[in-house]
Parts: structure tokens; C-alpha cells; sequence
């Protein structure tokens, strides 16, 4: 796959400094002017000033120049207007308006993290309190994993992703979702069909169902506003979960354990029917999680109280 991975998210927000706060308590790391690292992706949250919330850009890594070109040609024959400058191709998403910008980046090389011994029935793996239990280090994202769209035409916004920049489609929900991935990651991009474009969520990495737990502990010590849905575990996709609610209304998730796929192995996408497909265990997403508080707001135009 000539994509590999999501490099940043850049999100527009009317309160770029509570923004900032908030995903500093989160776990990245603040560099000043906007920009928050992840433990081993570097920069990969960049956020702006905006009327009402919305994401503004994605970016995207591809190997080389020859990648940009292949992107290019099959824009053009979608008749998407694309600029390529140097490093970076950027085209602009038809539907909801947002920046895709594809560049030139180094495919990400994660530190590796031994895994996390659990007992179970029959079977000793470690002795002494488990490893969840006695961590007392902050949670530090390791990457963005995916970022979650809403848009008023499904079937376009679809249709840019993988006709034009080459992703591939992973699973379905019914006639209102699509996860698609640019990485051997189930999904970096879900677009979901909704009233109005806007950003729902991104979602960022961690080691394991415990630092899910503990970053969610931490985040809502004192701010318990801040929950939205978990823990729980998804189906399309498996991995552990929880939402969080940013100071702008975007929903944040920390995750673990998702499904991969290898480049070169063959996936037969699978069509979930309703919920089947958000969850496979944990509390049902309430009705705030499919359709944000202030969704009423973001498609009339108006700026909904921010948090």
C-alpha cells in the first residue's frame, strides 16, 4: 500500500486554549503554537482557530514521490482539483471541505511494548499484582490512530477516499458507515452518513486495555463531564475503548488491541447491521455518542456554547 498511515489531524475549535488543556491532560505532549506530539508518531494534533468546531486537515503518509503522482492521476480522473508542492499533494474533500494532505513521510517505526502478561484459567503468567494495577506513570499516547467524519453523502465522501487516494474499504455499517484504512490498521478514516459534515472524534493509541482504563480514571477525576462512552470493546475494528469529550465537543477515544491487516492479505468486508458493528461488549452508546449535543446547532449554523 503506497499510504501508509494517518500523520496529523488538524482541528478547528473556537477555544483553542482550553482545546490545548484538555489533550495535554489527555497524554500528548504540547509543543507550543498548537501542535501535540504522540509518543512515537511526533506532531499528529494541530489545532486552530475556528468559528465552531471542524476538521479542518488530514494528513496522510506515502512513500515517495512516485505515490503523490499515482494519487494525483487518479484525482484527475475523478475530476478532484489536487495541488502537488514538493513533499505534498493536497486535495480538498468534496462533501464536508476539509484538507486531505498527502506527503512524503517516514513509515512510522513504533517502539516495541512487551506484552502485558495476564492469567487466566489453568495459566500462570506472572506472579505478584498485576501490571495494571501498580502503574503509576502518566498515559502518553503512542499514535492518532483514526479519525471519524460525519458528512451529508456518504457514497462521495467514500468515493474520494478509496477511488481517489486509495484507501481501502475494511467493513460497513448498513448503508450509513464505512471504515477504510491507509494502513495495516482495520480503519484510519470512518466516514459516517449524518445531517450535517463535522468532525465526531479522533482516536489515539495506547498498551493495553489497563492505560484505557487509567487515562480515563485520570481524565475524569474532577471533570466527570468529560465521559462520553467505554469501556467497552468494538466489533468492527476489536479494539478496547473509551470517549472522552473535549472543551470544543469533539469526542476523543483512547484504544487497544485493533485488528490488523497485513498488505497483503486478502479481507472480505463485512456489513453490520445498527449498533452491531460500534460495539461488541460494554454499556450501549448513549444517544449523545451517534448524535452530538450539538449537532442541532453545528447544522443551523449557530455557535453552540462551548465547554
Amino acid at each position: 500500500m503506497a499510504l501508509h498511515r494517518l500523520t496529523r489531524v488538524t482541528m478547528g475549535v473556537p477555544n483553542v486554549t482550553e482545546t490545548i488543556a484538555y489533550y495535554s491532560d489527555f497524554g500528548l505532549t504540547h509543543l507550543g503554537s498548537g501542535s501535540l506530539a504522540t509518543e512515537d508518531g511526533g506532531e499528529q494534533l494541530r489545532v486552530v482557530n475556528a468559528p465552531s468546531r471542524r476538521l479542518v486537515e488530514l494528513g496522510v503518509g506515502a512513500d515517495d514521490q512516485d505515490d503523490l503522482a499515482r494519487v494525483a492521476a487518479r484525482l484527475e480522473r475523478l475530476g478532484v482539483p489536487r495541488s502537488v508542492e514538493g513533499q505534498a499533494l493536497t486535495a480538498v474533500e468534496p462533501v464536508s471541505g476539509f484538507t486531505v494532505r498527502i506527503e512524503v513521510a517516514p513509515r512510522l517505526d513504533q517502539q516495541t511494548v512487551a506484552p502485558t502478561p495476564y492469567n487466566g484459567p489453568g495459566r500462570i503468567d506472572r506472579f505478584g499484582r498485576a501490571p495494571g494495577v501498580v502503574r503509576d506513570t502518566p498515559i502518553k499516547p503512542k499514535k492518532l490512530g483514526h479519525c471519524v467524519v460525519g458528512t451529508t453523502n456518504l457514497e462521495a465522501t467514500m468515493g474520494f477516499f478509496t477511488e481517489g487516494l486509495g484507501f481501502k474499504v475494511s467493513d460497513h455499517i448498513g448503508g450509513k458507515g464505512v471504515f477504510m484504512r491507509c494502513s495495516v490498521d482495520h480503519h484510519n478514516v470512518l466516514a459516517l452518513a449524518a445531517p450535517v459534515n463535522f468532525l465526531h472524534h479522533t482516536s489515539w493509541q495506547v498498551n493495553d486495555i489497563d492505560d484505557i482504563g487509567r487515562g480515563a480514571k485520570a481524565m475524569l477525576e474532577g471533570n466527570p463531564d468529560r465521559h462520553v462512552w467505554g469501556l467497552g470493546r468494538h466489533h468492527a475494528g476489536s479494539n478496547f475503548f473509551w470517549y472522552l469529550k473535549d472543551p470544543a465537543g469533539n469526542f476523543s477515544e483512547y484504544y487497544s488491541d485493533m485488528d490488523c491487516i497485513p498488505e497483503e492479505e486478502l479481507w472480505e468486508p463485512e456489513v453490520f447491521q445498527g449498533a452491531e458493528g460500534l460495539f461488541n461488549w460494554g454499556p450501549p452508546p448513549p444517544p449523545s455518542f451517534l448524535e452530538p449535543d450539538d449537532l442541532a446547532a453545528l447544522m443551523t449554523g449557530q455557535h453552540a456554547p462551548v465547554h
